[in-house]
C-alpha cells in the first residue's frame, strides 16, 4: 500500500535544520547530552569502533566554540573536519560535521550531515537526537502511517472494550486508550491482546524507520538540487500490512504466565508501557458530546532526555481521566507505587519510553491547552521526575520529595532499612495497623521503631520550596486518601533487594553487631551513642577488608544521613576523622554516596569547614564531591591544600590518598584561575617549599595525579622561574614519559610544554643532562612519540613540540641530518609563514630565539642581552645579571668557564642545524617575519635573525652567507636607519658587521653607505662597534669627501656686537661671546639659529666661554678683569657668581676648583675659586691653553709648547721655541688635547701648520700639511677642523691625514673660534666680522 505526499522545498529544510543546529550550539548542556547519547550508541552498536578520533574531534569543536580568536577557531574547525572526513561514517561523526559546517557558514552541508543521522539510525534520530526536527520535517509526510496504525490499535482496543463490558459507542466515549493510561489498559487486557499491541508497536517502529530513511534521502536530493533545474518527485509513503497477532494457545496457567511476562519485568511494569499515567491521545470536544480525534497518535518510544530538551512536544493528560470514576477507582486499586528514593539514573536506566505522536493539524490547539495533571489518579503522577519532565507543571515537585502514601510533600521524612522513604505520620499509621512490612517492597522490617528524620531530604524539600514559592501544596485541596495502598499480590509477591544483607536467612554475630551499630547511628537520639557507633563501624570496616556487602549496607541513604548528622553535631576529633574516613572510602567506591552528599549545599560547606580547621583527611571527600573551580576559589582552601601536600603520609590507609586529592584540587584551581590569582598561589607554593612534594607526585601511581602535578609545576615555572632548578633536580621524569603515551592530546601538550620549560636552565651542562633523561628514559622512544604527536598537534602547539624534538635530536651526532631534525625545523619554518595563525607564528619565533640556549636563573631568554654584550653594549646584560643576583664568585670561576664553553658549543651546533636546513631556508622565513605589523613577532624574528647571521661569522662558510645576505641585508639596513631604540640599532649593526667580514658582503653594503653613515656617527660614542664599522666603510670608500659631506645650515649677522671671540655648545644650545661684552644664547634645533637670550654684564670683550662636563655651569672670561659663573639649567641664563681676576682674561680654562687664564703680560695665572693666585711659566708669553686631567698645556708666542703638572708644578717642553723670522713671530694659535694626542696649530712656515704630538712620549707622531694660516681648531673623533685667517675652514681625516673638504664661509673675516656639538654633527664658526655660521653633516 502506497500513497503520495506533499513536497518540501530546500528553504524549508534549511530553515528547520539550521534552527535545530543553532540551538545545539547555543546550549552547552543540550550539546553535551547529545554527544553522550551518540557516543554511547556508537560504542554499543560496534564494539570494534575506535571512539578516540571522535572524542578528539568533539574536544576540538568545543575549543572552537569557546575560542575568542577567529584564527584559532578556524584552525580548530579545519582540524576537526579533516579528522572526521577520514573516519568511517557514523551518527556521531555526522552530527559533529553538521555542527562544524554550521560554524563555518555552510548551511547546506550542515543540513546534509544532519539528515544523514536520520538515514543511518532513524529510531535514535527521531526519539533522542532531534524529535522536534522529526515532527516539523518528517511527520507531516507520515500522517497516512499514523492513520493506518491508529486504526489497527483502535481495532484491538475495541475488542478490549467489548470484553470488559464498557460502552464502546463512539458518541459516548473516546477510544479506550484516551481514557486509560496504557499501563492500566494492559493490566486489564488478556495476554493475547497485550501481545497484539506489542507486535503492532514493533511493526509501527519498523515502518517509521524505513520511511525516515526514504525521506532523509529525498530531502538530501532536494538540497543537492541547488539550481532547481530538475524536478524531484517526492517518494511514496511505505506501509507494512499488519495483521492481528495470533491468540495465545495453551493452558490457562500458561496464559497467566505470559500475561505476567508482558505486564511486568523484575517485579515492575514493563517499561515500554509504564511511563505515562495520563492519556497520550487527544480528544476534541463539541458542546457536551465528545468525539474521537480523526488521527489519534500511536504510542512511540521517546526517551526522557529527549523530551527534556524538546520544546515542541507537550505531554497532556486527557480531560476524561476523572470523568469515569468507576474506571479510575478500579484501576487505582491495582496501581503499584514506585519507590520515592529511586535516583534519576535508575529511572532513565529502566529504558522508559514516553508515547507522544499527534496530528499536525491539532498543534495550534494543543499549544493553547493547559497542562492538566490529576494527583488523585496515581501517586506517581504527583511525584514528577527531579528535572520536571515534559507534561509536568513548572512548579511540580520532584517525585523524591513526595510521600508515596500521602502524595504530599514531605514534612518529616523517614527512610526505612529497605531504602524507601515515607512521611513519618503515614508510615507510623501503617505500622500501628499491625503491618510489619515495607509498603512498597513488601520486605519484612526487622524493627518497627522508626529511624531519625532524614534531614538531608528535609533540607532539600525546604530548599525546593524556597525556590518555588508559588507552589500550592495539594494537601489542602485534594481529599484525604486512604493511607494503606492496595497491591496486586498475584502479580508482585514480596521480594528481597539484591543489595541488602538484612533479609538474609542466617546472620552471624559480627554482622548483627554491625547492624546494631548502624541502628544506633541512624536512630539514636543520644549523640554519644551515635559517635560510638561511628567508631565501631570504622573498626568493622578495617577488619572486614572492605567487604562488598558491608559497603552496600553502609552506602544506603539513611546511613549516609547519619554520618552527615555526626559531622554537623560532633566535636570529637577522633569521631569526625572516622566519619570523614568512612564517607571518603564509601564515596570513592559508590557514586550514589556522592550524589546523596551533593544534594544539600550545606553538607559540602560543613566538610570544607572541617578541612580548613585541620581535619586534613576531608580533602579526599571534597575532591570526590567534584566542586567547580569557582567554588574552590570561594572556599579559600589553598593554604590547607599545601599543608596536606607537604605533610607526610598518615598511618590510615585510604583508597584515595589525601595528598593525591590535594594535588588534583590544586591543579584544578590553577588551571581555571585568573593570572593574578595564579601568581599569588605560585608564590605561596614556592614560599612554603611545597615544590619538592609536588615534584614527588610525578612518580604517583595514579596518572591523573602525575598530570595534575605537571600542570602545577609548569605554572610555577612560568610565574616564578627560579624554582626551575629545584624541579629539575628533584623530579623523576620516567613516569611522566610513560604517562605521555596514554594521555589525551591536551594532556600531552601540557607534558611537552613542561619539558620545554624545564630545559630553560641557566646551566648548559645541567640542561643537557635533563635532555638526555627525557630522550632515554621511558618504555617507548620519546623522539618517535614526539614525532607522531607533532603530526596531529594544533597549530599553536606545534612550535613547542618541534623545539623540544630538535633539542633532543642534537644530543647525538649533530652534524648528521635526521628525520626528526628535518620534521622539527620544517615545522618551525612552516609555522613562521602562517599569517592566518599569528599565535603559531609568534610561538615559532620565540622557540627559535630560545634555541640559542642561554637563559637567566628564572628561565628568561638571554638571547637579546647576550648579542648586545657581543656588540659592546652590555648594559642590558649586566642589568639582567644584577636582577637575577648572579655574581661571578671566585669559587665559581672554573664552573662558569666550563658552562660558557658548553653554551658556546651548544650554540654552534644549534645554529649550524638551523642555517644548514634547505640551504638557509630559515632566513627567508625570518625575513618575512620582519615585515609583520605584529610587534612581538617582528621583535622575536629580529633577534633570531641577528643571532643566526652573527653565527655565520663563527661557523665554516658553506655558501649560506650569500643566501642570508640576499634575504636580510636590506632589512637590517632599514631597521638601522629607522629604529628609534638604540639597542635595536646596535643589534642590526652587529648583523651588518657579520656581512662586512665577507668581501661580497662589504661590496653589497657599500651601496648603502649614504643610508647608514649618519646613524654610525651617532652611535660611535656609545658603541665601539659603530666606530669599527665606520672605519671599515670609510677605508673601503673611494672618496672620503663623499662619505664626510657637510652642508651649511644657517648664518646670522652679529656685527653690531663686534667680533665673535668665543663659542661653545651644550646640548641644544649655543653660547657666543662678543667683543662688546655681550653673551648670546641660541637654540640649535632645526636649520635655524634662534636667539633666545642676550646678556651684557661684562663691560669689555668676552674672550672665553667654558662649560664643564657636569653641564650645570657656564664660565666666561673677559677683558674687564672678571670671570663670571652662569647657571644654565632649564631656566634662563643668569649670573650666580663674579670673580675678580685682577688682570685681563685673554683665554680661560676651568677645572672643578681652579681656573687658569692668560693675563696681559707673561706667564699663566692659576686662580683658586677661594681667591688665591699663582703665576706659572712666567718666562713665556702664552697664546693658547688646554687643561686635561690636571695637566696644563701652553702654546706660546715663540712657537714653543709646554706641559705643566699642576699638582707638582713641574713642566716639560714638548716643542722648543724659535726666533722670529724676518721680524715676524710664529705663535701657536690653537692647542687641543684628545685621545692621548696633542694637536697644535700655527703658520705653515715649516710646511706643516698642524702638528700632532704624543701626550705620553712627547714625540711628533704626525702632521697636517695645510697651507692655511690657522687661527682656530676643533677635533672630533674622526676629523680635524681648521679655521683660517682668510675665512675658510678645511676638514681633514685624522687617520689618513688627507683633506676631505673645504668650507667657504662667504666672508673675508678671520675665523676666530670653532666649536662642535655633543654629537659631533654640527660645526659652529665665529668670525671677526661678527658672523656666526652653522654647518651640519649631511
Amino acid at each position: 500500500m502506497t500513497t503520495n505526499v506533499a513536497t518540501t522545498t530546500a528553504s524549508q529544510i534549511l530553515h528547520q535544520t539550521t534552527a535545530f543546529l543553532s540551538e545545539s550550539l547555543s546550549q552547552p548542556e543540550l550539546r553535551h547530552h547529545l554527544f553522550s547519547t551518540l557516543r554511547s550508541r556508537t560504542s554499543s552498536s560496534n564494539q570494534t569502533t575506535n571512539l578516540k578520533p571522535l572524542n578528539l574531534a568533539s574536544e576540538t569543536l568545543e575549543k572552537a566554540i569557546s575560542a575568542t580568536n577567529p584564527f584559532s577557531r578556524s584552525s580548530s574547525l579545519r582540524l576537526a573536519e579533516r579528522l572526521l572526513l577520514s573516519y568511517p561514517e557514523t551518527t556521531f561523526s555526522s552530527f559533529l560535521l553538521s555542527l562544524i559546517y554550521t560554524l563555518t557558514q555552510q548551511a547546506t552541508n550542515a543540513a546534509l550531515s544532519l539528515l544523514n543521522i536520520f538515514y543511518l539510525d532513524p529510531s535514535l534520530a527521531r526519539s533522542e537526537i532531534a524529535p522536534v526536527l522529526f515532527e516539523e520535517l518528517f511527520l507531516v509526510h507520515l500522517l497516512p502511517v499514523l492513520q493506518l496504525f491508529n486504526e489497527q490499535r483502535s481495532s484491538i482496543s475495541s475488542s478490549f472494550s467489548m470484553n470488559t463490558g464498557y460502552d464502546s459507542d463512539e458518541n459516548s466515549m473516546c477510544d479506550v486508550s484516551v481514557v486509560l493510561p496504557t499501563s492500566k489498559v494492559l493490566s486489564k487486557m488478556s495476554g493475547g491482546q497485550a501481545m497484539e499491541l506489542k507486535e503492532l508497536e514493533r511493526s509501527y517502529e519498523e515502518v517509521l524507520d524505513e520511511n525516515c530513511r526514504i525521506f532523509a534521502k529525498f530531502f538530501k536530493q532536494v538540497l543537492e538540487n541547488s539550481d532547481e533545474n530538475r524536478t524531484i518527485t517526492p517518494p511514496s509513503v511505505i506501509f507494512k500490512e499488519v495483521g492481528k497477532v495470533d491468540k495465545l494457545d495453551g493452558s490457562s496457567e500458561d496464559k497467566r504466565m505470559k500475561t505476567e511476562e508482558v505486564e511486568f519485568k523484575n517485579g515492575r511494569y514493563n517499561p515500554i508501557w509504564a511511563e505515562g499515567e495520563g492519556s497520550t491521545e487527544f480528544c476534541s470536544f463539541s458542546g457536551s458530546s465528545r468525539s474521537k480525534s480523526p488521527l489519534s497518535s500511536f504510542p512511540q518510544k521517546v526517551s526522557v532526555k529527549a523530551l527534556k530538551n524538546s520544546k515542541s512536544w507537550t505531554l497532556t493528560t486527557s480531560p476524561t481521566l476523572n470523568s469515569d470514576s468507576e474506571i479510575g477507582s478500579s484501576l487505582d486499586d491495582n496501581m503499584i507505587n514506585s519507590s520515592s528514593s529511586e535516583s534519576e539514573a535508575e529511572f532513565q536506566g529502566n529504558n522508559t519510553k514516553l508515547t507522544l505522536f499527534e496530528p499536525r493539524q491539532s498543534q495550534t490547539q494543543k499549544k493553547k491547552q493547559p497542562i492538566i495533571s490529576d494527583s488523585s489518579s496515581s501517586p506517581d503522577h504527583v511525584m514528577g521526575d527531579t528535572v520536571n519532565p515534559p507534561g509536568a507543571g513548572k512548579h511540580t515537585p520532584p517525585k523524591d520529595f513526595v510521600c508515596p502514601i500521602t502524595s504530599h510533600l514531605f514534612d518529616d521524612p523517614v527512610t526505612l532499612e529497605t531504602g524507601q522513604t515515607y512521611e513519618r505520620k503515614a508510615i507510623q499509621e501503617w505500622l500501628d495497623r499491625g503491618n510489619s512490612t515495607c509498603p512498597i517492597t513488601r520486605q519484612k522490617l526487622h524493627s518497627t521503631q522508626l529511624p531519625k528524620t532524614n534531614y538531608v531530604l528535609k533540607r532539600l524539600v525546604a530548599s525546593w520550596q524556597e525556590q518555588n514559592p508559588n507552589f500550592i501544596s495539594n494537601q489542602s485541596e485534594a481529599p484525604h486518601q486512604k493511607t494503606e495502598p492496595s497491591f496486586k499480590s498475584t502479580i508482585m509477591p514480596p521480594i528481597t533487594s539484591p543489595n541488602s544483607v538484612i533479609s538474609q536467612a542466617t546472620i552471624d554475630s559480627t554482622m548483627s553487631e554491625l547492624r546494631h551499630a548502624i541502628t544506633n547511628l541512624c536512630m539514636s537520639e543520644i549523640l554519644n551513642e551515635s559517635e560510638m557507633a561511628v567508631l565501631r563501624i570504622e573498626q568493622f570496616w578495617q577488619e572486614a577488608n572492605m567487604d562488598p556487602d558491608v559497603q552496600s549496607m553502609l552506602s544506603k541513604p539513611p546511613v549516609i544521613n547519619g554520618f552527615v548528622e555526626i559531622l554537623f553535631n560532633s566535636i570529637d576529633p577522633q569521631v569526625l576523622k572516622a566519619t570523614i574516613f568512612l564517607l571518603s572510602e564509601l564515596g570513592s567506591r559508590d557514586k550514589g554516596v556522592i550524589q546523596t552528599l551533593t544534594r544539600v549545599e550545606s553538607d559540602v560547606e560543613c566538610i570544607v569547614a572541617l578541612f580548613k580547621k585541620g581535619l586534613l583527611e576531608a580533602v579526599v571527600l571534597i575532591y570526590l564531591l567534584r566542586p567547580s573551580t569557582m567554588s574552590l576559589l570561594e572556599m579559600d582552601m589553598v593554604e590547607s591544600l599545601l599543608t596536606v601536600i607537604k605533610k607526610k603520609e598518615d598511618v590510615i590507609k585510604m583508597r584515595l590518598k589525601p595528598k593525591t586529592a590535594s594535588v588534583l584540587l590544586l591543579g584544578q584551581i590553577l588551571c581555571g584561575s585568573e593570572e593574578s590569582t595564579v601568581f599569588s598561589i605560585v608564590n605561596a607554593i614556592v614560599s612554603t617549599k611545597v615544590i619538592e612534594s609536588i615534584a614527588g607526585s610525578l612518580e604517583a601511581d595514579w596518572a591523573e595525579e602525575r598530570i595534575a602535578a605537571v600542570g602545577i609545576l609548569l605554572r610555577c615555572m612560568q610565574e616564578d622561574g627560579k624554582c626551575r632548578n629545584t624541579i629539575a633536580d628533584k623530579a623523576e621524569l620516567g613516569p611522566v614519559l610513560e604517562t605521555f603515551m596514554s594521555a589525551s592530546d591536551g594532556e600531552r601538550f601540557e607534558i611537552v610544554h613542561f619539558f620545554s620549560e624545564l630545559v630553560k636552565l641557566n646551566r648548559r651542562t645541567f640542561n643537557e643532562q635533563v635532555l638526555h633523561i627525557i630522550k632515554d628514559e621511558g618504555a617507548f622512544s620519546t623522539m618517535h612519540s614526539l614525532l607522531n604527536y607533532l603530526q596531529t598537534a594544533l597549530q599553536d602547539q606545534c612550535p613547542v613540540v618541534a623545539g623540544l624534538l630538535l633539542q633532543l635530536d642534537l644530543l647525538v651526532e649533530p652534524r648528521k641530518m635526521s628525520i626528526y631534525r628535518e620534521e622539527a625545523i620544517d615545522n618551525l619554518i612552516s609555522c613562521l609563514g602562517k599569517y592566518e595563525f599569528p599565535v603559531a607564528q609568534i610561538a615559532a619565533a620565540h622557540t627559535i630565539m630560545s634555541l640559542q640556549g642561554r637563559f637567566t636563573a628564572s628561565g628568561k631568554s638571554l638571547g637579546r642581552a647576550f648579542l648586545l654584550k657581543r656588540a659592546g653594549h652590555s648594559k642590558s646584560y649586566r642589568y639582567l645579571m644584577r636582577m637575577e643576583q648572579l655574581g661571578n664568585l671566585s669559587g665559581e670561576i672554573e664552573e662558569t668557564l666550563e658552562e660558557e664553553r658548553a653554551a658556546e658549543e651548544w650554540e654552534r651546533k644549534m645554529a649550524f642545524a638551523l642555517v644548514s636546513h634547505e640551504f638557509g631556508l630559515v632566513f627567508e622565513a625570518l625575513a618575512d617575519g620582519l615585515k609583520s605589523r605584529n610587534a612581538e613577532l617582528c621583535s622575536a624574528c629580529f633577534v633570531s635573525a641577528t643571532w643566526l647571521v652573527y653565527m655565520l661569522g663563527v661557523l665554516p662558510d658553506t655558501g649560506i652567507r650569500g643566501a642570508a645576505r640576499v634575504c636580510l641585508l636590506k632589512r637590517f639596513v632599514t631597521i638601522f636607519k629607522s629604529a628609534k631604540d638604540t639597542e635595536d640599532r646596535v643589534l642590526s649593526l652587529l648583523a651588518l658587521k657579520s656581512f662586512i667580514n665577507d668581501p661580497e658582503g662589504l661590496r653589497d653594503l657599500t651601496s648603502y653607505v649614504k643610508d647608514i653613515k649618519k646613524g654610525l656617527r651617532e652611535l660611535k660614542k656609545s658603541s665601539p662597534l659603530a666606530l669599527e664599522v665606520l672605519k671599515v666603510l670609510s677605508e673601503g670608500h673611494e672618496s672620503s669627501a663623499e662619505f664626510w659631506n657637510h652642508e651649511e645650515l644657517t648664518q646670522v649677522d652679529c656685527s653690531d656686537n663686534g667680533e665673535v671671540l668665543s663659542i661653545t655648545c651644550f646640548k641644544d644650545k649655543i653660547f657666543s661671546g662678543h667683543s662688546d661684552g655681550t653673551i648670546k644664547v641660541w637654540t640649535g634645533r632645526g636649520s635655524i639659529l634662534q636667539l633666545i637670550q642676550e646678556i651684557r654684564e661684562h663691560t669689555k670683550a668676552v674672550t672665553s666661554l667654558v662649560v664643564l662636563h657636569s653641564g650645570d655651569r657656564l664660565y666666561s672670561g673677559s677683558l674687564d678683569r672678571t670671570a663670571r659663573v652662569w647657571s644654565i639649567g632649564n631656566e634662563a641664563l643668569h649670573c650666580v657668581q663674579v670673580h675678580d681676576m685682577k688682570d685681563q682674561v685673554h683665554n680661560l680654562v676651568v677645572a672643578n676648583s681652579i681656573s687658569c687664564f692668560i693675563p696681559q703680560g707673561a706667564g699663566v695665572k692659576v686662580h683658586s675659586w677661594n681667591g688665591g693666585f699663582k703665576l706659572l711659566n712666567s718666562n713665556k708669553y702664552v697664546k693658547c691653553l688646554s687643561l686635561v686631567q690636571g695637566k696644563l698645556y701652553c702654546g706660546c708666542h715663540d712657537s714653543s709648547i709646554q706641559e705643566i703638572d699642576l699638582a707638582t708644578v713641574t713642566s716639560v717642553t714638548i716643542q722648543n721655541g724659535s726666533r722670529k723670522l724676518l721680524g715676524k713671530a710664529n705663535p701657536i694659535h690653537a692647542l687641543h688635547v684628545r685621545d692621548g694626542l696633542i694637536y697644535s696649530a700655527s703658520s705653515a712656515l715649516d710646511g706643516a701648520a698642524v702638528k700632532i704630538w704624543s701626550a705620553s712620549t712627547y714625540g711628533l707622531v704626525g702632521s697636517v700639511p695645510t697651507t692655511l694660516e690657522v687661527r682656530a681648531m676643533a677635533i672630533s673623533s674622526e676629523l680635524i677642523y681648521l679655521g683660517s685667517k682668510g675665512g675658510t675652514v678645511e676638514i681633514w681625516d685624522q687617520k689618513k691625514q688627507n683633506r676631505i673638504e673645504t668650507l667657504q664661509t662667504g666672508t673675508d673675516g678671520r675665523v676666530l673660534c670653532i666649536a662642535l656639538d655633543g654629537n659631533e654633527e654640527v660645526l659652529v664658526i665665529g668670525t671677526s666680522d661678527g658672523r656666526i655660521q652653522a654647518w651640519g653633516l649631511s
